[in-house]
């Protein structure tokens, strides 16, 4: 398939440090290019041929695979297409890279605006639950051409709209589009189209599971789903036949079981998923889907479920002082989640504020306002908050922190103490993008709880 084959590698990076070695190994020809030279050298001595900046692919290239990082705009990537030339991305590549074994990994994959990380992170503890060789991979860190090279049975892979937009033959065996909401605008050009790169997850699908609670999930599984293909929803209510959902406080198959019509299983009680909050229960619920389509037994879910902790800066509880709990969701870089994070407390001093990248808030504020005890504002877009939380929750109070401050997140979370009262949460959940003042979210979340830890130490050694 690729022995042979030259073959253009767009992007130094992640990407390319996986791709190179598979590509060589497979018998390609290589040349990588990047506008860093400093990264790009980082592949030397590999064997393939390093050339900074190229603006078009060079002659007698078969196939270019690029970061999913590069827009279609990009002048290399135009230049490809207009001279015919496949352009691929990481997952089409590990894709085609897998249907060369012997035994082909089976591929469960996961999109969506938010919880796509914790959704797989879910799925790959119930799959291990099962006795399943199975790595969460892709988006959540693992390049997924590395786990395919590994040898697992089973990838719980996350997809982002970037990543679908360049792939065309990816057919997991279940896939599952969790929400839509705005979001990278700028990349796609318009929600319509960011939303049909989410779609393609579904076209080549045996299962198409979909969140029967979100419009876009609905729509997407109809437009995408190919002919043939078992449609699956879940909610977070009663679920019909051929759903999952919730039952009181109890998750319940009612898709993957003798008689849907007639009969459920219980999969395990809402309490025991962790993060909280209903998002993270959908999250719960659509793992669940994937894993039931592979063929796990209702009691490995419920284990698995029960066994899953949360990555960082994902709903975590930092600490706690004066009877008020501190939680980074650091993780929630736009307003969608935002909202799944605040309506999961009933009263909450909300830490936001950050790059909005064009989207709204009103909608997010004049939802969770009736819940916000106080809001702490930073970073580059905190007016456009605070008129949001002026026009939706006029009688919330709302501390700035100033730009030129030399520990902003301490002067935050300082500040967010003040406003709690004891049984409240302190919640970082930012609504918005990092890079205005932090090297990202991570970055963020560790400054928010190093300054939580020094509050708690402080107020420890106040009272002794």
């Amino acid at each position: 398939m690729f022995a042979g084959t030259n073959v253009l590698v767009a992007g130094a990076g992640v990407t390319g440090r996986s791709a190179v070695p598979a590509l060589l190994g497979l018998g390609a020809h290589v040349t990588v290019t990047d506008g860093d030279a400093a990264r790009l050298a980082e592949l030397e001595g590999l064997g393939a041929a390093l050339v900074p900046g190229l603006a078009e692919p060079p002659e007698g290239t078969g196939l270019v695979v690029t970061s999913p990082g590069w827009r279609p705009s990009s002048p290399l990537l135009t230049a490809a297409a207009r001279a015919g030339i496949e352009v691929i991305g990481d997952v089409e590549l590990a894709w085609r890279v897998g249907r060369t074994r012997e035994h082909p990994p089976t591929w469960l994959a996961v999109t969506g605006t938010n919880g796509k990380t914790t959704t797989v992170g879910m799925l790959e503890s119930i799959l291990r639950a099962a006795g399943v060789h199975a790595i969460a991979c892709g988006n959540v860190g693992f390049p997924v051409l590395d786990a395919v090279q590994a040898g697992y049975d089973c990838l719980a892979v996350e997809l982002s709209s970037f990543q679908l937009h360049w792939s065309s033959t990816l057919a997991p065996h279940a896939s599952v589009v969790l929400n839509v909401a705005e979001d990278h605008l700028d990349w796609h050009g318009s929600l319509e189209a960011y939303a049909a790169d989410k779609g393609r997850i579904h076209a080549h699908a045996a299962t198409v599971v979909h969140n029967a609670d979100d419009p876009w999930s609905v729509k997407l599984a109809e437009d995408h789903a190919p002919r043939g293909a078992r449609r699956i929803g879940f909610r977070l209510d009663t679920p019909h036949q051929g759903e999952l959902g919730l039952v009181e406080d109890l998750l319940i198959d009612r898709a993957f079981v003798e008689d849907p019509a007639r009969h459920a299983e219980e999969l395990c009680s809402a309490p025991e998923v962790r993060p909280a909050g209903p998002h993270n229960l959908a999250n719960a619920l659509a793992a669940a889907a994937l894993a039931r389509a592979y063929g796990v037994p209702t009691a490995a879910v419920g284990d698995g479920l029960r066994a899953f902790r949360p990555g960082a800066h994902r709903a975590v509880e930092v600490g706690e002082a004066g009877g008020v709990r501190y939680i980074d969701d650091s993780k929630a870089t736009n307003p969608h989640a935002a909202a799944g994070s605040l309506l999961a407390h009933p009263d909450v001093v909300w830490v936001a504020g950050g790059q909005l990248k064009g989207a709204s808030v009103d909608d997010l504020v004049a939802v969770v306002g009736p819940r916000l005890r106080g809001a702490v504002l930073l970073g580059v877009d905190a007016e456009v908050f605070a008129g949001a939380l002026a026009r939706h929750a006029p009688n919330v109070p709302v501390r700035r922190v100033a730009s030129g401050d030399d520990e902003p997140m301490r002067a935050a979370v300082e500040a967010a103490r003040q406003l709690a009262r004891p049984g409240d949460v302190v919640l970082l959940a930012p609504a918005a993008a990092s890079l205005d003042m932090f090297r990202d979210y991570a970055h963020r979340g560790d400054a928010f709880a190093e300054a939580v830890r020094a509050l708690s130490e402080a107020e420890g050694q106040a009272g002794a």
